[in-house]
């Protein structure tokens, strides 16, 4: 069995992977994400207990028990190349033996949910309210790296079709979210489901501009326009279509769950984002319990 190079899998020097400063036996087999490091404890100040902790970088990793339920949170930052070390790097840990360096004869996958704020784009999709992404449309261009045949190619066709984009800009993707994880959500009344666009930055790849001209000034309201199999893009965000894609190319469930902090339609922002990220975080937390 081919033996991974120390150059492509780098480790510390006490063993643990080279970003996330983890090891195997650090993280549970359920993982939340967050983007904000600060959110880390605002997400396991609910833990009956934490048996680990370590942080490097941006990337803090807190794992203990949520009513007898084994998880561990980790922050992200904000971006999709944030996103492709932390998802390649929990894999490694589950599935390569780190010290042989060789991919395991058994995989492992992880559940690994995303709590975020996000900005939503249709007038239906309420302040203060949470929206689970059914789908990932990704911006990025990440998945092109990689071989894959993941993308919903019928989706992704009408959507390249409906927005007309400029032909120096990534070509989109969409990815749909694990079905496991999302039936412990999507019958909640205070849950939208929808497709959750990931963008490359916040202003002008989201559609704001404040002194630079836009390339695409429609861009917003045809997005918004988009309709695939009765869902619509709902919501902006900067990390959902990565670790959708990332997840199914690894084999691994993923989700994200939004809490709706402003509405670009109606140009409202919430009054208390903090406590819609609070409530987002019990709500999710008590969810995974059923897992």
């Amino acid at each position: 069995m081919k033996k991974i190079k120390e150059s492509e899998l780098i480790l510390n020097s006490d063993g643990s992977v080279y970003h996330l400063n983890l090891k195997p036996e650090d993280i549970a087999d359920t993982i939340i994400t967050v983007g904000d490091q600060d959110r880390v404890e605002k997400v396991s100040q609910y833990f009956d207990s934490v048996l680990f902790e370590t942080q490097k970088r941006e990337f803090k990793t807190h794992t203990g028990f949520y009513k007898g339920k084994k998880l561990t949170v980790i922050s992200t930052g904000i971006g999709i190349d944030n996103i492709d070390i932390v998802m390649n790097e929990l894999d490694a840990l589950v599935n390569i033996d780190l010290k042989t360096r060789q991919v395991r004869d058994k995989l492992k996958s992880l559940d690994i949910i995303r709590i975020g704020t996000s900005g939503g784009i249709q007038d239906f999709v309420e302040l203060d309210k949470f929206v689970m992404g059914k789908a990932g449309l990704g911006f990025d261009g990440l998945i092109y790296y990689y071989e894959n045949e993941i993308t919903h190619s019928k989706a992704t066709k009408r959507l390249i079709e409906h927005l007309k984009l400029s032909d120096l800009k990534p070509q989109p993707y969409i990815v749909e979210c694990s079905d496991k994880l999302s039936e412990l959500f999507e019958h909640e009344i205070q849950v939208t489901s929808g497709i959750t666009a990931t963008n490359i930055g916040f202003y002008g790849p989201q559609g704001r501009t404040l002194r630079l001209k836009l390339q695409d000034e429609g861009f917003l309201d045809r997005l918004t326009s988009f309709e695939y199999n009765d869902f619509k893009v709902t919501n902006l965000e900067m990390e959902t279509s990565a670790i959708y894609a990332l997840a199914k190319m690894l084999g691994h469930h993923a989700l994200s769950m939004n809490a709706i902090v402003a509405n670009r339609s109606t140009g409202e922002f919430s009054k208390n984002p903090k406590a819609v990220i609070d409530n987002l975080i019990q709500f999710t937390l008590d969810r995974l319990c059923k897992l």
